[in-house]
């Protein structure tokens, strides 16, 4: 586990996209799985605003963790997300854009995109491996849309489900565990005071907590696991835990 913790969230952009930059040059294709959430989003603002040419965008494939029953219009939608703040902005072929329909039927298109993704990236015995995975993480332990509710989803046999939100009852499509964990590189981007606990806990004892927090989970088979964190969400870490 690779943690690194930054004054702001500025400075976590600009090391994010160093990193991102390095596993860009070690292919020709690169594969993505962005999330949704704010910080990604000051994140996406940053990309957004760099000198033509800083990435080589022709050369990612985008994809989504998660999406939400919503059309791609809709200000709850991620997809709706990335392209008001990146994908308007930045020279990504269109063909190089893999939405989650969230405004289709949900169990349908949770195998649809699952069916997807198993086409479009290289596979590990049958299970679609992404080559960058970005994650948030709620404060209650969630990432992706895999809610401690419905914690068994993330053994799901299938590459994608639909999935609940515990307050709202809102219905989405999340990847499952399998899909997440096989990524090559796996990076949780978290930033402020209120996942100051859960990442503690998550960070410090992930076997403690994994039966209650999905995030906890997480645990790349590449052993590539990164956690950018400013210092607000790491304010709870101990020496021992870095």
């Amino acid at each position: 586990m690779d943690i690194r913790i930054f004054s702001n969230q500025d400075d976590l952009n600009q090391s994010f996209t160093v990193w991102f930059k390095e596993i860009l040059a070690q292919k020709e294709t690169v594969t993505v799985a962005l999330s949704g959430g704010s910080t990604p989003k000051s994140l996406f603002d940053y990309w957004a605003q760099l000198p033509k040419g800083e990435i080589d965008w022709e050369k990612i494939k985008f994809f989504w963790s998660d999406e939400r029953c919503v059309p791609p219009t809709d200000d709850d939608s991620n997809y709706k997300m990335t392209k008001d703040h990146l994908l308007d902005f930045v020279s990504v072929p269109r063909e190089n854009i893999f939405r989650i329909q969230g405004e289709n039927d949900l169990e349908a298109e949770a195998k649809r995109y699952g069916d997807l993704l198993g086409i479009e990236l290289e596979t590990i015995n049958d299970v679609p491996v992404f080559d960058i995975l970005m994650l948030g993480m709620g404060d209650d332990g969630h990432t992706a849309s895999i809610f401690p509710h419905e914690i068994a989803l993330w053994h799901h046999p299938a590459n994608c489900v639909t999935a609940t939100h515990p307050k709202s009852g809102q219905v989405r499509v999340s990847l499952t565990g399998k899909v997440i964990n096989a990524a090559q590189h796996v990076v949780f981007l978290v930033t402020g005071e209120n996942k100051a606990d859960k990442v503690a806990e998550i960070i410090g004892h992930p076997q403690r907590v994994e039966k209650k927090y999905p995030a906890a989970l997480v645990q790349p088979d590449s052993g590539n696991l990164l956690w950018f964190l400013d210092e607000k969400a790491a304010r709870k870490l101990t020496a021992k835990d870095d």
